[in-house]
């Protein structure tokens, strides 16, 4: 990932907050729509829109079942919810989901899919929080340094020239 962000062309900052924006996104229930919603939320922020897909590969089959258990779980914390992460059936919610897009009837919604997503919306604001601004000082120190190499580099040749 990181040799991706460094052949991207912008500033430190935009790379730095389109990346971060994709991680963020990364811990939010909107599966199926992080690419456009970190690509939006860098454009709102003047962030690279490329380094935000490259952010949301954080976000992936491997690590979802953690986030998904981590910020339901912080939701039913918040919110005082008893629900535990071990009793839901993940792969239920989506095909609830799933049916109540094509369908357009959203009683499959407010049954099935709701009691989960209500809790991971509110559980997922504090890891959007911290994700974004541990990815974004991680990245913007990388890419700045890369950026004075680059620069040095330049210099460099302009001198023997």
């Amino acid at each position: 990932m990181l040799l991706q962000l460094k052949r991207l062309k912008g500033t430190p900052y935009s790379i730095a907050a389109g990346f971060a924006c994709g991680v963020a996104i990364s811990f939010t229930p909107f599966i199926g729509f992080h690419l456009i919603l970190a690509a939006v939320t860098a454009w709102i922020i003047r962030g690279n829109v490329v380094s935000s897909a490259i952010g949301t590969l954080i976000g992936n089959p491997w690590t979802f079942p953690f986030i998904w258990i981590a910020v339901l779980s912080t939701g039913n914390f918040l919110l005082g919810d008893i629900v535990t992460a071990g009793q839901v059936n993940f792969i239920r919610i989506f095909e609830s989901a799933s049916k109540a897009l094509i369908t357009l009837n959203f009683s499959h919604f407010g049954r099935d899919v709701w009691p989960i997503f209500f809790p991971m919306l509110v559980g997922c604001i504090p890891y959007y929080i911290i994700s974004w601004l541990v990815s974004y000082k991680l990245i913007k120190i990388t890419m700045d340094k890369i950026a004075k190499k680059r620069a040095k580099r330049i210099a460099q040749k302009g001198e023997k020239q």
